[in-house]
């Protein structure tokens, strides 16, 4: 931490130069050691009392926006990123991208889209059958999450999308994901719009909605729903 960064002319929040100084040193470090996006909420309760921990995160963006790392806003968090005009030089040491198939990419846009969604309404969405695989692979990329039961017959579980989710495509909130028209400027739905179609507003609200349970036994059937024979 350099000196220009830690000097401040006024007291911010009552907590002294001196003590905005510590916050700084503080939730640079837990930053730089976190491994997931830390929240304000969670970075607050390390910083000496009657700190803005929002006056600290903003005076770090400011000092590392024209560094190597930035301090970017993820998954509702906060967490250092490689300069974007840096990205290339990192290639070689990251890991491959994970690929997925059209199938679960198109199944991962229904959950973040539609959550909380059952595999049955997948399907109706899609108008396909949907592999059991396709959930599994997105589950085990941590991108996907069993909510809850459908208070429904059969009880089908019910997906909905994680905070890891968020940070890999980097994304704060869920509802930054792109709009109707957004997609159609991107030409990701060219050619294949109806006169009634609509893109929802996606909701991530981790608290269950009225028509659904807890998982409760997950030994019990996952979804009422098993497809026909051609699954994707």
């Amino acid at each position: 931490m350099t000196a220009a960064m830690a000097e401040t002319r006024d007291e911010e929040d009552g907590g002294g130069a001196e003590a905005f100084a510590q916050a700084l040193r503080i939730v640079e470090a837990l930053l730089f050691a976190s491994a997931a996006p830390l929240s304000e909420e969670e970075l607050s309760r390390s910083v000496p009392a009657g700190i803005d921990v929002g006056q600290v995160l903003a005076r770090l963006v400011a000092f590392y926006v024209a560094r190597g790392v930035n301090l970017r806003q993820v998954a509702g968090g906060w967490a250092f990123r490689t300069a974007s005009d840096l990205g290339y030089l990192l290639a070689a040491e990251a890991e491959p991208p994970r690929k997925l198939s059209r199938a679960a990419l198109e199944v991962l846009a229904i959950i973040a889209y539609h959550q909380p969604v059952t595999r049955a309404e997948i399907e109706e969405i899609r108008g396909v059958a949907t592999a059991k695989g396709t959930l599994d692979i997105l589950l085990e990329a941590g991108w996907v999450r069993l909510r809850g039961r459908r208070r429904s017959p059969g009880r089908p579980v019910t997906y909905g999308t994680t905070r890891g989710f968020l940070d890999h495509f980097g994304l704060d909130r869920i509802d930054d994901l792109p709009g109707l028209d957004e997609l159609k400027g991107a030409g990701f739905i060219e050619g294949r719009l109806t006169r009634d179609l609509t893109v929802p507003v996606p909701d991530d609200d981790p608290g269950l909605r009225d028509d659904e349970d807890p998982l409760g036994d997950l030994f019990s059937p996952l979804d009422d729903g098993e497809g026909g024979p051609q699954q994707e």
